[in-house]
């Protein structure tokens, strides 16, 4: 009865399992199915799903299955289901949490499935799509600043664990949907059931979830899930771009982890792994989710994406991979959390391909160049000061020093959604004011204001 039920929803039988490798499976077919054909089968009434990946010969594949494997057997009838994975969407997907099919994570209904679409669409035509549009604005001031986001663009935010990393990302969600009335749509791949849970509590708190979506791909699922559930999310995000025509903000936590979901795919398939033990496939497996990220005269999808660097070596065949496709680099420090500067941002090492006279103004371009200036003399005297003091520094370098100090503190904020641990009213600074302070504390117009009185405040007009 149940496979009959099976039949009569996804076709016809297309063959049986025949080896089981841990998430690959061998299946002989009686025709073989294109790749990234989704087959399935049944046991104990749950639906077990398998994505194409290989053809052995005239009649083997190998698939990767998207479930546990546990109860999978040789001799199990595969269905074909005549599709690659799709999922449904809705304009109801808004402030749900959902898994890479698309089904409910969150305990409600499920959504409506009238429309579907499938995760490994093509990238738009490049006479749909439109270049980057200026700049977005995010109402931090350090990012707005020094490296600032690229409209329809891509963002690269590397950081370690207990950096601030999470809260910038609910800040940017925040910016999108306070600011220019935007979604988000959030892809954790391979994340931690309790980082995933905190961060959807802490996001309905912070009242952004009802506009953002949360797709997870768990760390305790099959490599196949990890490797897809961001071509999940973003499946979503073009959708959300193209129906709601808004500007759509699209995170990724973490991309790393989606490299590795698929080295171990390329490692079960038997691939000969290339440098540093990666998969020879990571530069086009890395392309496929990052050209799909674009913009339509429609509506926009601006990518911030989380990324690991393993042992700080930002020359890493996969860090390579993934930095060559993106716009703004955001360097999360420790150095800089552990002095108490949040956001961590290190102003020396991140950077935006935006950083030039020509599309960010003389002035814009005149202030962070010197901000910049500051910060770097600062950086470089730091050791003479720690050995000698300040009194030891020739005038100029001394009034660098302070002025650069009084910046730093200055490009900290209280962000909105901590509001409720801090207990700091969040603030957002618009770029134009930013601007104006960091001209004014360079002209020495703060000279005589402690440090204490530039940290931790939104615009220097705003009482401390």
């Amino acid at each position: 009865m149940e496979n009959l039920q099976i039949q009569q929803n996804y076709g016809q039988v297309i063959g049986t399992i025949v080896e089981v490798h841990g998430p690959v499976v061998i299946i002989d077919c009686s025709s073989l199915p294109p790749l990234h054909q989704a087959l399935c089968t049944s046991f104990d009434h749950s639906l077990y799903l398998f994505e194409v990946h290989q053809h052995l010969d005239e009649r083997h594949i190998r698939a990767i299955t998207l479930h546990g494997t546990a109860g999978l057997s040789r001799g199990m009838t595969v269905y074909d289901t005549c599709a690659p994975l799709h999922i449904p969407v809705s304009e109801q997907c808004l402030g749900r949490l959902l898994n890479i099919f698309g089904e409910p994570l969150d305990g409600q209904a499920s959504l409506p499935k009238t429309e579907f679409r499938n995760i490994h669409a093509k990238p738009l035509p490049l006479s749909e799509a439109i270049g980057i549009s200026g700049i977005l604005e995010t109402g931090i001031k350090v990012i707005d600043l020094l490296c600032p986001f690229v409209k329809g663009g891509k963002t690269g935010l590397f950081g370690g664990a207990g950096v601030g990393k999470t809260v910038l990302v609910m800040e940017f969600i925040h910016a999108v949907s306070a600011i220019h009335k935007g979604v988000s749509v959030f892809g954790g791949v391979g994340e931690r059931i309790r980082e995933a849970h905190e961060l959807w509590r802490e996001m309905q708190q912070a009242g952004v979830m009802k506009d953002t979506l949360m797709v997870f791909g768990q760390m305790d699922e099959s490599p196949g899930v990890r490797f897809r559930v961001a071509l999940s999310a973003l499946t979503y995000a073009e959708y959300l771009r193209d129906s709601l025509r808004k500007e759509v903000l699209f995170v990724v936590d973490n991309v790393f982890r989606f490299v590795q979901a698929g080295s171990e795919i390329s490692s079960l398939l038997g691939r000969m792994p290339a440098t540093v033990g990666y998969q020879p496939t990571l530069t086009s497996e890395v392309a496929e989710l990052q050209d799909r990220i674009l913009s339509t005269r429609q509506g926009a999808i601006t990518s911030v994406q989380a990324v690991y660097v393993p042992a700080d070596d930002m020359t890493d065949p996969a860090v390579s991979a993934i930095l060559s496709h993106l716009d703004t680099t955001v360097i999360l420090s420790r150095d800089q959390a552990s002095k108490g500067i949040y956001p961590a941002v290190d102003p020396l090492r991140s950077s935006s391909k935006l950083m030039d006279k020509h599309t960010l103004g003389e002035r814009h371009y005149t202030v962070a160049k010197g901000v910049r200036e500051h910060l770097a003399r600062y950086h470089e005297l730091e050791d003479i000061i720690a050995m000698l003091g300040i009194e030891e520094l020739a005038e100029a370098d001394r009034k660098i020093v302070t002025r650069a100090r009084k910046l730093q503190r200055y490009l900290t904020q209280p962000f909105s959604v901590l509001s409720e641990h801090t207990k700091q009213t969040g603030v957002s600074v618009p770029l134009e004011q930013t601007l104006t302070d960091c001209e004014d504390f360079l002209a020495g117009k703060y000279d005589d204001l402690s440090e204490q009185q530039c940290y931790m405040r939104g615009s220097m007009r705003d009482s401390a």
